[in-house]
């Protein structure tokens, strides 16, 4: 019975490995800005977010259905350079389809998706910045690497960027789909 146990815990290590991102790396690279944000802190702001308004609902539907959000970003060129290495090699091993593209300035905004339970839902969204600068917040950044991930209603991502200060990149998604 131990052995059935020890053997059922190691085929399941993988699973709860995958569980942490390919780009949590980048946490601990000098010249990279992160932001890491917990499903527990979703479900706070969720309780914190008050009102009867119509936003308010939506603020709170979308916090409690995130799992996450991760920000990696950076103004260091040999830093953004593994970045775009590690989003190309992610995206060949994760089913994830590209949504859109911005050319702006003299930086590309690439939107991916992971489906979800219906076309207006996705589990994952992410967005990655390069080849140029794109000033956020003041500073000229040269590549961004954001994951979403939860229960993502698309219709809503706009409540999202409002209220947390978001890549106003992020509304182009909302934008487009609606087009």
């Amino acid at each position: 019975m131990k052995k059935i146990l020890v053997i059922f815990i190691l085929c399941l290590a993988p699973m709860f490995a995958q569980a942490q991102s390919v780009f949590d790396a980048f946490e601990d690279v000098e010249d990279v800005t992160s932001i890491v944000v917990s499903k527990k802190m979703f479900s706070l702001i969720a309780k914190m977010s008050t009102g009867d308004s119509e936003d308010a609902k939506n603020l709170r539907e979308m916090s409690e259905s995130l799992t996450g959000l991760k920000m990696f970003a950076t103004d260091n060129p040999e830093v953004a350079k593994k970045m775009k290495s590690k989003v190309a090699s992610y995206l060949k091993s994760a089913s994830l389809e590209e949504l859109m593209r911005i050319k702006e300035e003299d930086a590309t905004i690439k939107f991916y998706v992971r489906e979800g339970r219906d076309e207006d839902h996705v589990k994952e969204l992410l967005m990655f910045v390069s080849e140029g600068n794109i000033n956020i917040k003041g500073e000229d950044i040269e590549s961004v690497v954001l994951t979403l991930t939860g229960d993502i209603d698309l219709n809503k991502i706009h409540y999202l960027t409002e209220q947390y200060n978001l890549p106003k990149e992020l509304n182009e998604v909302n934008k487009k789909k609606n087009n």
